[in-house]
């Protein structure tokens, strides 16, 4: 799997993770097409937007370079969850609700964004 498709299924799980685990993130409607279509909904945009403005790795890291890296992709996730929070009711039934709530998201959802770039294989070197 490549880089950008490690990036992107680290997003998918790290959105549905922080839909399903914080209580402040209401899903809409009483039937399950409905919550998952918002959690799609969330997903796409949380993809699009951070691979329009990727912060982050690519492939493994020094722990100083992905210290950096994380707190500013948390920064960008933080302020993309604040904008769902605005176009969630319009987009779709998804609401966020509260500041720690959009803290905790991005937090969720960059952790997993990280961790998946981070499981890459070892890049070989050629030893002559």
């Amino acid at each position: 799997m490549s880089d950008q498709g490690r990036r992107r299924l680290g997003v998918l799980i790290g959105v549905g993770l922080a839909c399903g685990l914080l209580p402040g993130i209401t899903l809409g409607g009483a039937e399950t097409v409905d919550a998952v279509l918002a959690v799609l909904m969330a997903a796409l945009a949380m993809t699009v937007l951070t691979q329009v403005i990727f912060i982050g790795p690519s492939g493994r890291a020094p722990l100083s370079a992905l210290l950096v890296l994380g707190l500013a992709g948390f920064v960008q996730d933080a302020l993309i969850w604040w904008l769902l929070s605005w176009l969630g009711p319009k987009i779709g039934d998804l609401r966020v609700e509260g500041l720690a709530t959009i803290l905790l998201a991005a937090l969720i959802t960059r952790a997993t964004t990280l961790l998946l770039s981070q499981l890459s294989p070892a890049a070989e070197t050629a030893e002559d």
